[in-house]
Order: structure tokens, then sequence, then C-alpha cells
């Protein structure tokens, strides 16, 4: 059993480098870090459950797969690109994302957020 609360410790966590292509990745303010780890699912599986951290800074990306996200710590403004829609989260706060989105996510404050995620066909 795991615990994801605002508060608690995550655990390790391994660099996840922005070297996707199929998220075209984008910076646009500073120099963002990610970090995460998967606790259940992940490649060839249609769904997946973990932990991901991005430390201060902006940068676009398409979604991969519908995502419901909390966040455990931090403050970010995420920005549908398709839409024009902003929401701003922060510890405590929830987001649903399609997948195929297309986002910018300024990073105010270092984030960390358990997501689960779903994509037909798998990841």
């Amino acid at each position: 059993m795991r615990i994801y609360k605002p508060g608690c410790d995550v655990g390790e966590l391994i660099p996840w480098p922005f070297d996707n292509p199929a998220s075209n990745y984008v910076i646009r303010r500073g120099a963002p870090k990610t970090s995460g780890r998967i606790d259940q699912g992940g490649p060839g599986h249609s769904t997946r459950v973990g932990i991901w951290h991005c430390t201060a800074g902006a940068f676009d990306c398409t979604e991969q797969g519908d995502e419901l996200m909390s966040i455990l710590s931090g403050r970010c403004r995420i920005t549908d690109l398709g839409t024009g829609e902003t929401m701003e989260l922060a510890t405590g706060d929830s987001l649903f994302i399609r997948d195929g989105s297309r986002v910018t996510w300024d990073v105010i404050e270092d984030v960390t957020k358990v997501f689960f995620g779903q994509k037909p066909g798998g990841y």
C-alpha cells in the first residue's frame, strides 16, 4: 500500500529527462528538471500510477494518456494551448488532462504530483 498525501515523503525518484519525442517538449523559461517513479503499470500497460516532480521553469508538451493528477506540493499554472484555458494548481488541488492535449506547464514553485494515467493501447 502507498499513501500519497501532502507533506509525506514520496521516496526515491529517478531523473526523467525531457526526451520523449511523442511529448514534443519545448522549454519556455528557466531550466526545469523532472524526476519520477512509476509505482504500477507503465510501458506495455494501458494504465500507470506514479509520482512526478519538476523544478521551477516553464515548458510546452503534448500529454501522453488521459491523466488525473493531484498536487502534493508546490504551485503551477497549466494552460491548454488548444482552448486557452489556464488552471492554477497548488498543494491539494487535482486536475484531469486528456490524452493528446498540448499544454504549457509553468512551474512557479517546485511541484510534486501523484498521477493516474490511462492510454488505450498502452504506454
